[in-house]
């Protein structure tokens, strides 16, 4: 078997592996055993390449990634997300030290639907799989996965946003956004950051706006997210249909939100992919995984 086709192989095992964890929990801990066959291996070859790709072994990784470990990160986190706003959007350990910034579009240019903006967009090969970077000259104004729907459907998707905008395939532009937003540490080109074009309601801004002052391996609930922006606990469906219409994953982190129970909740791209996501923030390892539905 070609080195590639391996690979691919291992890919696909990895991600089966990820979404039986994200099936079973809160149920109980998968074992090793349980891991292996279902991924169809052997315990030994299993753990080999799980911690190939993974960075982890399966024991360390579910150690880090848990119901326990969520419940343990939401005990005591009211002052949480106060503590991140009084850091700012730059401090410590945001999003691996790079400075985020955002633009909301004016309310002219929202009912305009960016009418003569020009959108310039790619595909790229990501740590989280295939990648979709959608970015304009004052900035990043998509960031999507490749999931079921497949290349066109994520597309399609996230185009129906821009209606009126002029979009053009620019795979030497967008990289650059690749470039800064997944770099390796100490790899980062040395910029002023990276800049977020928003497109949203009033509403939907300032949800998204409390998303990026929670830090890396930290988690909040979609109650505690209403709450600190001036909601009733009782508001967390309109919260959760905010963090669900988010535009730019990662940078604005919605796989930072889970139920007041530590159960996951949803994701626009996938459990498996939360889970990753979860993994990779709070060992401080990295992983490269294919995770398309």
């Amino acid at each position: 078997m070609s080195d590639d086709l391996e690979q691919q192989r291992d890919y696909i095992r990895i991600g089966k592996a990820l979404a039986h964890i994200a099936d079973t929990w809160g149920q109980h801990r998968p074992s090793l055993s349980e891991l292996a066959q279902e991924c169809e291996m052997s315990e030994f070859h299993f753990q080999r390449v799980f911690q190939r790709w993974v960075g982890l072994s399966p024991k360390k990784f579910l150690s880090v990634v848990s119901l326990e470990q969520a419940k343990q990160a939401l005990d005591g986190q009211a002052d949480l997300l106060n503590a991140s706003f009084d850091a700012g959007l730059s401090g410590p350990g945001r999003l691996h030290d790079l400075f985020v910034a955002f633009e909301a579009m004016t309310p002219g240019e929202y009912k305009r639907a960016a009418d003569g903006l020009t959108i310039r967009w790619a595909w790229h090969d990501g740590i989280f799989g295939p990648t979709l970077v959608l970015a304009t000259e004052r900035g990043l104004c998509g960031l999507a996965f490749l999931d079921a729907r497949g290349h066109q459907g994520c597309f399609d998707d996230m185009a129906s946003r821009w209606p009126q905008a002029r979009l053009v395939e620019d795979p030497v532009f967008t990289k650059t956004y690749m470039d800064r937003i997944f770099a390796e540490p100490g790899q980062r080109p040395n910029d002023e950051g990276i800049r977020l074009l928003l497109k949203g309601t009033e509403f939907q801004v300032k949800v998204w706006e409390a998303l990026m002052r929670i830090q890396p391996g930290d988690y909040t609930t979609y109650g505690s997210l209403a709450e600190y922006i001036g909601l009733p606990k009782g508001a967390s469906r309109a919260i959760g249909t905010a963090v669900g219409a988010n535009p730019i994953s990662w940078l604005i982190p919605c796989h930072r939100v889970v139920r007041s129970s530590g159960m996951l909740g949803g994701y626009r791209w996938g459990l498996p992919r939360k889970v990753a996501m979860m993994g990779f923030e709070r060992s401080g390892q990295g992983l490269r995984l294919d995770l398309a539905g």
